[in-house]
């Protein structure tokens, strides 16, 4: 304990403070890292909440005692990943979050006995927009929703009814493309008795109109629709070629136009055609006549038989016979029939027009690099292979021109990599892996950074203290003692331990001495080190001497 006591005093105030503040900061480095490994990981549970929705889920964490932060103002809860699956499960069965807005939950009240048929109206209204809000919201882009829907009620001794209509504000993330719209609109109809997807307007948080209820609406909307259609049809047949190009000549080595001439009227054409070969007789009618005249024994009057003196003819008077006989048939004929009525719905293509633009062959010769056009033969194989891709009709007017020529942005010349070989350790790290080894890093390298830079010298200068503190002592140890106990003094560092001392006097000199030459093996190695310290470290031991200096003048 003396010995301890003598180092501390040794050391001095100062040095002692500085000590007890590097452990200090030391201690509690380490254990506030100690304290993050030992954190659980935060997960998000839910994140963009409404302020109603957040009090509820914090209350039901809190009454089950689990672990949770805010952030974001409250909108995004945090609980340990690995309670997240089991949380959101209990939170769904619990109904939350709900989310802004009531739906259909506001009739699970049981306070409906006393209430009107036009509270009823309203509360169904509310929770029709609700439901549909919270459907729309189902959608990747759109943060939040706000429905407004008309439902006007038919008048008692009135013909005319007004149609239902819908407003709808949407919060997005990012943009909504035309068939989304067009698919938001139609799934606000489906959701409401005789709302048309034409009377529901949707604008955007912005105030920018996305689609446009009535008549204008629909007017706009057809004519959107037919560029939609031209616009994905064209599309459509462009990365068809693509493709079937890219893999013969690689990617980027071709480029395709197409336009396409859709007709977009609707026909409705009707045939009756008649065949001759192919008859039924339908039915028949026959008629037939017959007559018989006899006028025997009556004179025949004529001219001569008149005249003075006349005899009438013998042939005369066996009388006239007469006998007629006439037969008709008719026959009708029905000859077979067929009527055909065809419907030529729109998006009909009446043309199309297919530009194909492929590029030469590269052949490199060291750094050499030679370009090779395309022979007529492999160009007239491409436009077969486009033909045969687009469904080319020579009656409708198609064309197809395949042009050969050389890209100002040639093909990389380099080698191609190797293929890469599979890992021996498949380590996919997620964001919070990532920043959680970042942080872990951080610290590794302050601590280190720390114990070079703070600790290192700090023991150095305390170690020096003592080193030369032990060989001021040793020193006056040497100047009190006689040549004879100097000598023996000396005989532990010199070998000569083996040799017999000779006895000293029994004083307290005589002790000191005796003490001083049993610690001098002991502090020998201590000497060498600071020798070696001294010669590594001029400036911090000139540091040292000069403090002593300055504490003997002030001595």
């Amino acid at each position: 304990m003396n010995a301890v006591a003598e180092f501390v005093k040794a050391l001095g105030p100062a040095r002692i403070a500085a000590m007890g503040a590097v452990a200090l900061i030391l201690v509690g480095f380490f254990a506030f890292i100690m304290m993050r490994m030992n954190q659980p990981d935060m997960a998000a549970l839910f994140s963009e909440l409404s302020l109603q929705d957040s009090a509820q889920i914090v209350r039901e964490l809190d009454r089950q005692a689990i672990r949770h932060e805010l952030r974001n103002e409250g909108t995004t809860i945090m609980v340990p990943r690995a309670d997240v699956p089991r949380l959101r499960m209990r939170m769904a069965e619990m109904s939350l979050p709900k989310g802004t807005g009531v739906g259909y939950e506001i009739f699970d009240r049981g306070e409906t006995l006393g209430t009107t048929n036009f509270v009823q109206n309203i509360n169904h209204l509310r929770a029709l927009e609700g439901e549909i809000a919270r459907s729309i919201r189902a959608l990747d882009r759109v943060q939040a929703a706000r429905v407004h829907l008309v439902l006007p009620e038919r008048q008692l001794f009135s013909r005319d009814r007004a149609e239902p209509t819908a407003s709808i504000v949407l919060r997005l993330r990012g943009q909504l493309e035309t068939p989304q719209i067009r698919a938001i609109q139609h799934l606000v109809s489906s959701a409401v008795n005789g709302l048309k997807p034409t009377n529901v307007s949707i604008i955007d948080d912005s105030g920018r109109l996305l689609a446009q209820g009535g008549a204008a609406g629909s007017e706009m909307a057809g004519a959107n629709s037919m560029e939609e259609r031209t616009a994905n049809f064209e599309r459509r047949m462009q990365g068809s070629v693509e493709d079937i190009l890219g893999r013969i000549m690689g990617p980027g080595r071709t480029r395709v136009q197409v336009a396409a001439d859709l007709d977009f009227n609707r026909t409705t054409q009707t045939q009756d055609l008649f065949d001759p070969e192919s008859r039924v007789v339908r039915s028949t009618q026959s008629r037939g006549e017959r007559s018989r005249s006899n006028e025997a024994g009556n004179r025949q009057v004529s001219v001569g038989n008149e005249l003075p003196g006349a005899q009438g003819g013998a042939g005369n008077e066996a009388g006239l016979r007469e006998n007629s006989e006439k037969t008709e048939e008719i026959t009708n004929f029905e000859i077979s029939r067929t009527q055909r009525t065809e419907v030529i719905e729109a998006g009909r293509v009446k043309r199309l027009s297919v530009a194909v633009l492929v590029d030469g062959i590269y052949t490199r010769q060291g750094a050499d690099v030679t370009y090779t056009p395309r022979s007529a033969e492999e160009l007239e194989r491409i436009a077969t292979l486009v033909r045969s891709t687009i469904g080319f009709d020579e009656r409708r007017g198609d064309r197809v021109e395949v042009v050969n020529l050389r890209f100002a942005d040639g093909p990389r010349l380099d080698a191609l990599p190797a293929a890469a070989e599979a890992p021996l350790f498949d380590f996919r790290f997620g964001r919070e892996e990532i920043v959680r080894l970042i942080e872990l890093g951080v610290m590794s390298i302050i601590g280190l950074l720390l114990l070079l830079f703070g600790v290192r010298p700090l023991m150095k200068s305390v170690l020096g203290e003592a080193a030369s503190k032990k060989i001021e002592a040793q020193q006056q140890a040497a100047a009190l003692a006689g040549p004879g106990e100097q000598q023996a003094l000396q005989a532990p560092q010199t070998g000569q331990a083996d040799q017999p001392q000779p006895a000293l006097p029994d004083s307290a000199t005589a002790r000191a001495l005796e003490v001083a030459a049993m610690l001098g093996g002991q502090h020998q190695a201590s000497v060498s080190k600071l020798g070696e310290l001294v010669k590594a470290n001029p400036i911090e031991a000139s540091a040292i001497v000069r403090a002593w200096m300055i504490d003997k003048k002030a001595a």
